[in-house]
């Protein structure tokens, strides 16, 4: 059961120089956080206030739970004795996902800290920093959940955990499903901006004491979405999910050149573990992944051959996104509609190039 707490006077609020402004923090979680010396509860109404101008009304209440924290049980699965898997709800089925905690000599860290983390109290265990794989809604749910802590994410994806307007931006939503889904966040995924967040670049180590955490940048999901190769034989995969859907490049900051190229280069990571956010979890040993990376490297090319059968006949991209390619037609999602679109555009640029399909009319398609 979660409570409704406004971005007024009914806050928990902490400072970020580690001295705690607030009440029984046992059960009652921060919805708003501090930089530095300044409070950002201003800083929170600003955000709602923002949204209201042109994306969410202003109406909005941070969504926080209210419960105590709780052990993990069988759905931590320790890898080794620095790294266990948080197993999100439905083994990580979207809206939930695993999360990654990371324990060394001197840090901890809980790398894209999930809503099932949120919903269950914590990780287990104090946490210092956050870790986020990239800017996507169900990848920073935590980030607010862990106010005490340092939040990191790739550079080019920063925006997306600093601003709920950023995070829109990411997403490349206008008009109605930018009000929308930007209210689903809020409501669903628990989004807490977070100003304070530092990006980091590809190669960056984490140092843990004893352990590191190394950050592989694989773009193409979004413009800053990375792995990270952890010690003691472990990867996180983060959204390269293995699952039959295949990759997911729908988004104005997604690359489908990009993601081809990614799959290219994980493929030949070496690891004991191989770890996904979402559904297939944790991977036991190379064939198994060589096997299912192929697999998921394989979707974009039956979703392009699919989208020449049907470029057989003139269509226009609009027609296309109507057909979909993504999605399963009975699917009702707010950016349905901007994801089916952006993926055709992408597959179309690609068809230009390797001259597959031609533009017999202004905004009119056809394979060749």
């Amino acid at each position: 059961m979660c409570r409704w707490i406004s971005a007024e006077l009914s806050l928990v609020v902490r400072r970020r120089d580690n001295h705690a402004v607030d009440h029984d923090h046992r059960t009652d979680r921060n919805v708003a956080v501090c930089a530095g010396q300044a409070c950002l509860v201003q800083g929170l109404v600003h955000e709602l206030d923002v949204v209201h101008a042109g994306h969410v009304s202003a109406e909005s209440r941070i969504q926080v739970p209210s419960m105590a924290m709780t052990t993990w049980n069988e759905d931590a699965r320790k890898l080794t004795d620095n790294v266990t898997v948080l197993v999100g709800a439905d083994n990580g089925a979207y809206p939930s996902g695993n999360s990654v905690v990371v324990q060394g000599a001197g840090e901890t860290v809980i790398i894209d800290p999930s809503v099932t983390v949120v919903e269950r109290g914590g990780a287990g265990m104090p946490v210092d920093a956050v870790i986020n794989s990239h800017a996507h809604e169900d990848h920073l749910a935590g980030n607010g959940f862990f106010a005490d802590a340092r939040i990191h994410i790739h550079e080019q994806d920063l925006l997306g955990a600093v601003s709920l307007d950023g995070l829109m931006d990411v997403y490349g939503l206008e008009g109605q499903p930018r009000i929308d889904f930007g209210q689903q966040v809020l409501d669903e995924f628990h989004y807490t901006p977070r100003p304070d967040a530092h990006g980091f670049t590809d190669g960056h180590v984490f140092d843990l004491g004893g352990v590191g955490v190394e950050a592989v940048h694989l773009p193409g999901h979004t413009r800053g979405h990375s792995g990270f190769r952890i010690d003691g034989g472990v990867f996180f995969l983060s959204d390269i999910d293995l699952t039959g859907f295949g990759p997911y490049y729908g988004d104005v900051w997604s690359s489908l050149e990009d993601f081809d190229e990614s799959l290219r280069q994980i493929r030949d990571e070496e690891a004991d573990w191989y770890v996904t956010f979402h559904h297939k979890g944790i991977i036991e040993g190379r064939d198994e992944f060589v096997e299912r990376i192929d697999a998921f490297h394989a979707v974009i090319e039956r979703r392009h051959a699919a989208m020449l059968d049907y470029l057989a006949e003139p269509h226009t991209i609009d027609e296309m996104m109507t057909h979909r390619f993504v999605y399963r037609p009975h699917v009702e999602h707010v950016f349905a509609d901007s994801v089916e679109h952006r993926t055709a555009s992408l597959h179309l640029a690609r068809m230009h190039e390797r001259s597959e399909a031609i533009e017999v009319e202004p905004g009119l398609w056809q394979a060749v």
